[in-house]
Parts: structure tokens; sequence; C-alpha cells
């Protein structure tokens, strides 16, 4: 379906690539577009998510297509939801509305039917009730939420994963490991795993 859906987990958990596996595994015919809300500076966060007209501000000498945009048809990925600004938070609010938006600068509105997957290690229900989160936003991106437990409290993901890049390891070194030994083994059930998959 086209329901908005957010992940939660922490860091390293493969939030982005399960993102990917719902956009691929729905039949969406447009790009999977990405964006990670913690890595833009606020300033420029705007304009990649709706992109800017031509003149809109100094250094606007054309236009530019946002996020938003070069999503149409298909999925629209923002991972670390929870560090938008207020500002950006109202125009997004409105974009999963209103299912529409005007680039920066611009004077037409611009029709979406892009769907739209957030995640964040943040829990956004406190941060509502601490102000930093805008409560009708938190509601219209809590449609369908997906909670993604960490390494350490599905143990028994461990083994799969490590035989995968052992075998991956292996093809590139030009290697030949059968298995993993059984001390290997045991290090890495007992392991922390405080980065997650990662």
């Amino acid at each position: 379906t086209d329901t908005t859906l957010i992940l939660y987990g922490e860091t390293g958990t493969g939030k982005s690539l399960i993102a990917k596996a719902v956009h691929y595994m729905s039949g969406k015919k447009g790009a999977f577009v990405e964006i990670n809300c913690a890595s833009i500076p606020e300033s420029l966060i705007e304009s990649e998510l709706f992109g800017y007209e031509k003149g809109a501000f100094s250094g606007a000498v054309k236009q530019k297509l946002g996020k938003i945009e070069l999503a149409q048809d298909g999925t629209l990925f923002l991972d670390e939801i929870g560090e938008l600004t207020p500002a950006v938070q109202v125009k997004f609010l409105k974009v999963l509305q209103d299912k529409s938006f005007e680039r920066l600068g611009g004077l037409d509105v611009i029709k979406t039917n892009a769907r739209f997957i957030t995640a964040t290690n943040k829990d956004l229900k406190l941060l509502v009730k601490e102000g930093g989160f805008r409560e009708d936003l938190y509601f219209r991106l809590n449609v369908f939420p997906v909670t993604i437990p960490a390494l350490r409290q599905r143990r028994n993901h461990i083994q799969k994963i490590a035989e995968y890049l052992m075998d991956k390891i292996c093809l590139r070194l030009g290697k030949e490991v059968k298995k993993l030994s059984k001390a290997s083994l045991e290090i890495l059930l007992t392991y922390s795993f405080p980065g997650n998959i990662r």
C-alpha cells in the first residue's frame, strides 16, 4: 500500500535497508530517494526537500528539483526525521496533508504521489511532550509504526549475518573458510553490538 510508514530503531539496525525493501516490494515505479535530515545543515534542508526556482535566493542560478519531486511515483525516505526544524516540520506536514508543495521562490503548486517512509532513533512521543516535535506531524507520520529491535535483542540472527559477511569477505579476498569456529561464534553471540548490524 501507500501507507505512511515510520521505522523506529537504534542507529545501525538497518532502517534504510528496510525502507528500500518496502519500496521495491511495493511495486512503485519511481525512484527510491533518501535524505538524512541530520546530515544536512539547517539552512539547506528546506531547499533539499522542496527544491527551488532560479533567483529564489542569492546563488540560485538555476532551478533545482527537491527530493520530494524526485520521488514522484516512488518513495521518499526521510532518515532521522526527529532532526527537522520546527519551520520545516510545518511545511512537511502540509505535504503529508495536501500531497502538494511549492518550490522555494515558486508560485506553482506541485502535486506529489510519493510514498513517505521516515525513520528515527529518537522517541518522537517524548519529543512531542517536550515541545521539540509537532504533535500533528507525529500523528501523520505514526500511521504504521515499525520498531526494529537492536541486534543484541535478536541474537538468533547473529550467526546468519556473520556467515553471510564471512562468505562475502572470502569471495573478495579469494580465500575459503568453511565455517565459523565454535569459539568465534561464542564470542559473537556474547558481544553487545553497540553499533548493531553496522
